[in-house]
């Protein structure tokens, strides 16, 4: 499996390596060696979520309350999407820059970000499946988001999509705004998580 870091500090892609045959293909998209190699702690995974999305359905910008936070290895079991990670961490080197990866049922790349990141996808095709594990479970009175079409943030979505937005994500503040009425998680105490799951897997 290749692994990189990707710009925004504490999220990954991981390509898995797809072996076809007559019948089709198989894939490991989550394997746990090469994700602790490369991030220093398992993933404890608490839940999984799976959405199945119409043609420029996006998600988020999400995120939750750190700590504990929320991780999340993200994959496409079908379609494809455009995932987007966002640093929302107040403090952080890289707080307000973002990346962005293609995830599809033919690559099976997979993101992960860490805790205390904002996370934002839209689906390129119809049907598109996404898939990802989660290291807690859902608890709506930790969970935020923030505007995906903030212009501040300039997200690359594609001009030839035409977005489809939940009420709730349309209606939520924009970066500006979660950080004036203190919303963010704060780089320090998710550095801090980070490294307590790093001194529980020694």
């Amino acid at each position: 499996m290749d692994v990189r870091e990707l710009s925004v500090r504490d999220s990954y892609e991981f390509v898995p390596r797809i072996f076809p045959d007559q019948r089709g293909f198989f894939s490991a998209p989550y394997q746990e060696a090469a994700f602790v190699e490369a991030v220093g702690y398992r993933l404890s995974v608490a839940q999984t979520n799976n959405t199945v999305s119409r043609r420029g359905t996006v998600r988020g910008i999400h995120f939750k309350d750190t700590p504990p936070g929320q991780g999340k290895y993200v994959y496409c079991a079908r379609g494809a999407l455009l995932d987007i990670v966002v640093d929302i961490r107040v403090g952080s080197p890289t707080f307000g820059q973002w990346d962005a990866v293609r995830l599809d049922d033919t690559s099976l790349r997979c993101v992960y970000l860490a805790e205390g990141l904002g996370h934002a996808v839209m689906a390129l095709e119809d049907d598109t499946v996404m898939t990802y594990l989660c290291s807690t479970g859902y608890e709506p009175a930790t969970e935020h988001g923030i505007n995906p079409l903030d212009p501040e943030l300039g997200l690359p979505w594609p001009s030839d999509v035409e977005p489809v937005l939940s009420g709730k994500d349309a209606a939520a503040p924009t970066l500006a705004q979660a950080l004036d009425i203190g919303l963010l998680p704060r780089y320090d105490d998710c550095v801090a998580h980070y490294e307590r799951l790093r001194k529980a897997e020694n």
